[in-house]
């Protein structure tokens, strides 16, 4: 069964995924329930989904330090951070504290 997930861009991180702020997806077979971590998603997002500056998204195999991740309205820190392992259903939120000025 495949897993649908929410994932949600805001903060400036919209302009990097072609200005929408909330994509539903379905994720490859890849991602088994169960399984699938947000270690394992995160380069999926950037290769499938991301339409510019990838460095501005990911550094390294995680996300570039200033964005903040919440999991179901939870911080990733609470769930894991990249250890999580994806259920259908879930809502994936970025959001940059990043601004210029």
């Amino acid at each position: 069964m495949p897993l649908s997930i929410t994932l949600e861009f805001s903060g400036g991180m919209e302009l990097l995924f072609n200005n929408e702020k909330r994509k539903q997806v379905t994720l490859p077979d890849s991602f088994a329930p169960g399984t699938a971590t947000l270690k394992d998603l995160l380069p999926w997002v950037r290769d499938n989904l991301l339409t510019e500056r990838a460095e501005l998204f990911m550094q390294d195999d995680t996300v570039r330090p200033g964005i903040l991740v919440l999991i179901n309205e939870t911080d990733w820190e609470l769930e894991g951070e990249l250890e999580y392992k994806i259920q259908d259903g879930d809502v994936i939120v970025f959001i940059s504290t990043l601004h210029g000025g």
